[in-house]
């Protein structure tokens, strides 16, 4: 008698390709979707143009609230040379640079996402060159940057609250866009107490915690590696970078 023919297995179906609101919503609750769809697509102008919106809506919110001058008075508390520097100059010089600096500040800030891009284009070499070459995964640049800016998702989420902070009339005392709420160990802490203490306590971060994991999530997704590996490249990176932006930020401050 003769054998039954074996059927093979049919293929398992694709998953449904997400749209660009699906993939945002799915990087909070469902993050290996998201990242398993950038595989299809890398598209990431939505997160980037939700990114442009939160930001420029914080910064309106706060300019008119608390005021691009004190704002950057805060700001400045972080930098203890170039403050006692302006406090060494003649009251109407003093008064000049203080106006040209708000205004700075104002413009800087509503302009800021172009300069967020390149950091994220930077980090986003940094990470792709790492795992292609040390790792040996395959991974596109072009896939490595899209996973970057949608893990940064958690940190417009922060600029969310921040603009509800504001509004509900948080400390004008307090408030610096560098740090603008009381999701880090560096918010309670005056800067001019220790600067590079200071810039690595702000950098422990429950949003950027969270935007790391995200950005693990992300690589172990799209090139297929061991999650442990890629959560020690991406942490391993960021602490690196972090120690040393905030470590010559210290020097010159």
């Amino acid at each position: 008698m003769a054998a039954a023919p074996v059927v093979p297995a049919p293929p398992a179906p694709e998953a449904a390709p997400l749209s660009q609101g699906a993939r945002i919503i799915n990087t909070f609750i469902a993050p290996s979707k998201t990242f398993t769809d950038l595989r299809r697509s890398a598209a990431w102008w939505a997160p980037f143009l939700l990114l442009v919106i939160v930001s420029s809506a914080l910064v309106f919110t706060a300019g008119q609230k608390i005021g691009f001058r004190k704002i950057m008075e805060n700001q400045m508390q972080s930098q203890p040379k170039a403050q006692a520097r302006l406090e060494n100059l003649p009251a109407d010089q003093r008064e000049r640079q203080l106006d040209a600096g708000a205004k700075f500040t104002g413009i800087f800030s509503y302009i800021f996402p172009i300069f967020l891009l390149l950091i994220w284009l930077f980090v986003a070499l940094v990470n792709w060159a790492t795992f292609r070459v040390a790792v040996g995964a395959d991974i596109s640049f072009g896939k490595s940057l899209a996973i970057i800016i949608y893990a940064t998702l958690p940190l417009t989420l922060r600029s969310v609250l921040s603009i509800g902070s504001v509004l509900a009339g948080v400390n004008a005392d307090s408030f610096s866009f560098q740090n603008p709420l009381a999701s880090n160990p560096g918010y309670f802490m005056n800067p001019a107490d220790g600067v590079f203490l200071y810039g690595i306590a702000t950098a422990v971060d429950i949003f950027m915690i969270w935007t790391l994991v995200l950005t693990a999530i992300g690589f172990a997704c799209v090139a297929k590696i061991k999650t442990g590996t890629a959560y020690a490249v991406v942490f391993g990176w960021w602490a690196v970078l972090t120690i040393a932006v905030t470590g010559v930020s210290a020097a010159f401050s």
